[in-house]
């Protein structure tokens, strides 16, 4: 039988599954992302608001892809909420109101687009109605192991302040953190949204500021978590976001 298990294994190493077009499956979708990626750029910065979005046929030609590959990539674009396929129209680009701006990928090219201050202040309004009540769940439902997390994330920022850790990645695992220790899913399902937010604040807070987040602001919420305090680890968080809507809108006057 062992004979036999190390032979399926050699036929299997060397007889790759492959897609429909002929090509072993992992180049397949190594293809469609690439191409998914292309045209999700392309979209969200606006390339196809004065001329028709292409056939697939003309995207496999213009790509050098198969049609399947193509198919595939447009069939993800529309679960996103930027395409539409309607009978006698073909596929068309929808609206910015269509768009699933929970998508990570929509979200990234979103601010891959040029800087607006506007998205920015909208990423933060979201926050605020988000975060603040997630600290106070947290206060009352986190697990030891949560609130051990929550305090690495803390960690991990003292330690960025004295440039031994990434403050981006640091600033973020705190608020990840503070997202899963709800422990309610629907709020730990806003981590991505809340992580790309905070990868754009922290980056425009730090030009203006000249420095990271503050750890003490941000211990404020650990302490009052670690208390079982909901009141206070609201209070705390909104005042983290708060300043970061302050300082946009005193951007935004200048």
């Amino acid at each position: 039988m062992a004979a036999v298990g190390r032979e399926r294994i050699a036929v299997s190493l060397e007889q790759p599954h492959l897609g429909q077009d002929g090509a072993p499956a992992s180049l397949g979708r190594n293809l469609t992302y690439g191409l998914l990626d292309n045209l999700g750029r392309a979209i969200v910065t606006g390339q196809f608001d004065s001329e028709a979005f292409p056939t697939e046929a003309e995207l496999a030609k213009r790509h050098g892809v198969s049609r399947s590959v193509t198919r595939e990539a447009v069939k993800m674009l529309t679960a996103k909420g930027l395409l539409s396929a309607r009978p006698r129209q073909g596929t068309v680009v929808q609206p910015t109101s269509s768009w699933n701006l929970f998508d990570t990928d929509v979200l990234r090219w979103l601010l891959e687009r040029q800087f607006s201050v506007d998205l920015l202040k909208q990423f933060n309004q979201l926050r605020v109605a988000i975060e603040p009540e997630a600290a106070a769940l947290a206060a009352q439902f986190a697990t030891p192991d949560e609130l051990k997390r929550i305090g690495e994330g803390l960690d991990r920022m003292a330690a960025a302040e004295r440039g031994e850790d990434d403050t981006l990645e640091a600033d973020i695992a705190f608020h990840v953190a503070v997202l899963r220790a709800s422990n309610n899913p629907f709020y730990a399902q806003f981590r991505d949204v809340v992580g790309t937010a905070l990868r754009t604040s922290i980056r425009f807070t730090n030009r203006i500021k000249g420095r990271t987040a503050s750890v003490a602001d941000h211990a404020a919420v650990r302490d009052a978590i670690d208390a079982r305090n909901p009141d206070a680890a609201r209070t705390a968080m909104r005042h983290i976001i708060g300043d970061v809507l302050t300082l946009i809108d005193d951007a935004e006057k200048t």
